[in-house]
């Protein structure tokens, strides 16, 4: 597949998504999106990738929705700019592989909603992310839906009221991200965590975080009903089987995905 905005490419089991607009701040604009939201079609049903990588080119990771595609247009517009950012921030939860965000620079608005949507973040120690709509008279209003499930009210309402920019070290804190590192070693930490996550069957990946996400918002009692369901259907997995045979016998897995 041919993109202008963004590159991918794999290296084994890891796929590499690269947002690729330096010049426009790597801002989520309409045809990016679009972009990503065919990508993600296309590697949600790819076997061979275990792990998504998402990053950026350039100094900023993303400055968040193109603002001049929001002035002068209409309400389908509009819509259309939403329905596009939320099916590509959507697809990220639904899609089986897990998904890292490489963030340096500054992930901001939509951008840092973008880091929030994926799985987990390792970010370098100079990043910073923010929700300053409020500052432009645009409340940040679909970047706080998975700001606040990652890092929980009080921390993404500030965030959000204020539209003050918190370091990497604060993100972390906060949860929003999950590691900071030193700039110089952004790119193989990243790397690394990815490789260990590709370690395992993608089979049981993509079970454990579909089950994830429908179990989160269950209550404790549907929670474990449901969690107990899954586990004893992954037992009949070939991968299940595999994997605990394995470990018996004291070898390496051979995974199947099956």
């Amino acid at each position: 597949m041919h993109f202008t905005y963004i590159k991918f490419e794999t290296d084994g089991a890891i796929g590499m998504i690269t947002l690729n607009h330096p010049e426009k701040r790597n801002a989520l604009s309409l045809a990016l999106m679009k972009e990503l939201n065919v990508l993600l079609e296309d590697v949600q049903d790819r076997h061979d990738i275990r792990v998504l990588i998402i990053k950026a080119q350039g100094k900023v990771f993303s400055s968040g929705h193109n603002l001049s595609e929001m002035v002068n247009g209409d309400v389908s517009t509009y819509q259309d700019i939403f329905r596009t950012s939320g099916k590509v921030m959507q697809k990220l939860q639904d899609m089986p592989q897990p998904v890292i965000a490489q963030v340096h620079g500054i992930a901001t608005a939509a951008g840092c909603q973008l880091v929030a949507a994926c799985d987990l973040a390792v970010a370098d120690e100079n990043a910073s992310f923010g929700t300053p709509g409020v500052k432009v008279g645009l409340f940040c209003t679909t970047p706080a839906i998975p700001i606040v499930r990652a890092i929980g009210r009080k921390r993404a309402l500030e965030m959000l009221f204020t539209g003050r920019i918190i370091s990497a070290k604060e993100a972390e804190q906060y949860g929003l991200v999950n590691k900071v590192v030193p700039e110089e070693r952004l790119e193989a930490e990243t790397r690394a965590l990815a490789e260990r996550i590709a370690e395992a069957s993608g089979l049981t990946l993509s079970i454990g975080k579909r089950a994830f996400y429908n179990q989160i918002n269950l209550s404790d009692d549907k929670a474990y009903a449901y969690g107990n369901d899954v586990m004893v259907s992954n037992l009949f997995a070939q991968d299940a089987a595999e994997g605990i045979g394995a470990f018996l016998e004291k070898r390496q897995p051979q995974w199947k995905d099956r």
